[in-house]
């Protein structure tokens, strides 16, 4: 199945919630943290303006970025957990 987004929405797939701290504690499955970074899977084609034209997405597939701790919406496709969000909740892109 594929998932299309609207508009200036994004679907991203999350990383991995962390499984130990920094200073080596193994995290039960109840204290992990919702990540807030993920990759872009796909992206709407943009922003409808007042003007009947689309504002370019600043963002393309592929792209890793980080993201607001609790935006968007949590859904499950085919066993795959994915974050649909707009555009304005993304914080920036995680270049390497």
């Amino acid at each position: 199945m594929k998932l299309k987004p609207l508009d200036d929405r994004i679907v991203i797939k999350q990383s991995e919630a962390e499984e130990k701290t920094t200073g080596g504690i193994i995290l039960p499955d109840t204290a992990k943290e919702k990540p807030q970074i993920g990759k872009i899977i796909a992206t709407g084609p943009g922003k409808l303006l007042d003007n009947g034209k689309r504002c370019k997405m600043s963002v393309k597939k592929k792209d890793k970025v980080l993201y607001a701790k609790y935006s968007g919406s949590d859904v499950e496709i085919d066993t795959e957990k994915y974050v649909i969000l707009r555009e304005s909740d993304i914080l920036g892109i995680v270049e390497k």
